[in-house]
């Protein structure tokens, strides 16, 4: 970013502030920002995109509802992917952005602030490191990664960077009506909390059949779409969005869902690291599918004073409290059930500690009518920390990232080995456990290196 457009976003951000996206226009060339301050092309906040068929897209979309956001460039392994999100940043802006099959060769461009990185997960700890290396801000998909050494490394690298900002898709915690249950929370009504539960229950998931493996796509770079990630022949199952339940790639829900509804538990409860994890479960919906991540999950996680069960399945809708995600924090006097659909209460009758009474309150909705989405706010967010040069200010940045994906991983450690495993949180490792600190390293393969 040269020295006039860095002042221009300086000088802006107090004009952003305060602002909502139900304000925003989609942006032109000459687009103005609330205070009718014009925006010429070359003071806008440039943004590339590393794996944009799915969430990376849709990131790069809720940041373009900002008037002072630009795409640039995109990057990935799949050139129709390329050209159709070409197409739909033309639409949006009236320009094509370059596109790139490497993403270090976006990387190079000069004038390119900011990088949101929508990989597959085995991806993003490459992706992230080499944007900060860069000096790019990052917005990064969750989880950060799958595995804890990844999360190690990238909580290294942008501490390496202090100046950039970085921002996890946990976009949860933009919603407004999080912050209205947790005020909740420390208010104390609820009495002693000993039981958080967490839970996914995905009916929308069938049956991943089963494929005989075949050639890449035409245009598909398939060496750089592994990566890291084991040699093997390609499969349709294993590329896009279905690489969320091969090991190889990513943790299943475990770390997919997990890390969104975990954070807010821990965040709630004001909890880094459990004590203790344990797992059990399996493909026990779908024993026979082509996926390998568990489709039906219990885990235990001790922390100091509560116990957090996390819980997911497939296929079916019936989660707790008739919702099917959420968190439930279960208190002397009464439960606190927050999801992405608003919260409640649920009074204890039959008890109540210090004479204090928790009315029942119910479903509050998430969000009045015209407000903005949450994801959106969130991009907001990100784009404000950056004009702003505050990483204080950021909804959830690297360390919040890292807490959700270091816990979830945690899980699936438990899981794999199918036995308790213990941690201790002052060495960041497990405690006297060859075989669960085997299972938290990254495993690099093709010439590959994790970075130092």
């Amino acid at each position: 970013m040269n020295n006039s457009r860095r002042n221009f976003i300086r000088q802006s951000a107090t004009a952003l502030a305060g602002t909502t996206l139900a304000t925003a226009i989609p942006a032109e060339s000459t687009a103005a920002i609330p205070g009718n301050m014009p925006i010429a092309q070359a003071d806008k906040l440039r943004f590339g995109v590393i794996g944009c068929k799915g969430m990376g897209w849709s990131d790069m979309r809720a940041h373009l509802a900002l008037p002072e956001v630009d795409c640039v460039a995109l990057a990935d392994v799949d050139q129709s992917v390329l050209d159709q999100r070409s197409n739909d940043v033309f639409k949006l802006r009236g320009n094509k952005p370059q596109t790139f099959k490497d993403y270090r060769k976006m990387l190079e461009m000069k004038d390119l602030d900011a990088v949101i990185i929508g990989t597959p997960d085995h991806w993003h700890c490459l992706g992230f490191t080499d944007s900060l290396a860069a000096g790019k801000h990052v917005y990064c998909e969750k989880p950060i990664s799958a595995n804890i050494e990844e999360c190690n490394v990238m909580l290294r690298a942008a501490r390496r960077h202090p100046k950039l900002m970085v921002q996890v898709g946990q976009w949860q915690r933009s919603g407004t009506h999080y912050d209205q249950a947790h005020t909740y929370l420390k208010s104390g009504k609820l009495g002693n909390i000993r039981l958080v539960k967490v839970w996914a229950y995905q009916g929308w998931m069938n049956p991943v059949p089963v494929l005989p493996d075949s050639t890449p796509p035409p245009g598909v770079d398939y060496d750089m779409w592994l990566g890291p990630a084991p040699k093997r022949p390609f499969n349709a199952n294993r590329f896009h969005f279905n690489f969320r339940w091969f090991w190889d790639y990513a943790g299943g829900l475990m770390t997919d869902w997990g890390v969104h509804e975990i954070d807010i538990a821990l965040f709630f409860m004001g909890a880094k690291a459990p004590k203790s994890i344990m797992a059990s479960g399996g493909k026990l919906a779908y024993p026979d599918d082509a996926s390998e991540t568990p489709d039906t999950l219990q885990t235990v996680f001790e922390y100091d004073n509560f116990n957090m069960l996390w819980e997911h399945a497939t296929g079916i809708d019936g989660g707790n409290y008739g919702k099917t995600e959420g968190i439930a924090f279960i208190g002397n006097n009464g439960t606190l059930v927050v999801n992405r659909s608003g919260w409640e209460l649920i009074p204890e009758t039959k008890r109540s500690d210090e004479g204090i009474r928790v009315n029942k309150i119910d479903a509050l909705p998430y969000q009045a009518k015209g407000t903005p989405d949450y994801v959106q706010l969130h991009a907001q967010n990100f784009v404000e920390a950056i004009k702003k040069g505050d990483p204080s200010i950021l909804r959830c940045g690297i360390e919040t990232g890292a807490v959700a994906a270091i816990n979830a991983a945690m899980g699936n450690v438990a899981f794999k080995l199918g036995r308790k495993v213990l941690w201790d949180a002052e060495k960041g490792e497990f405690k006297n456990d060859l075989e669960a600190n085997a299972l938290a390293k990254a495993r690099y393969h093709n010439g590959w290196k994790l970075p130092g």
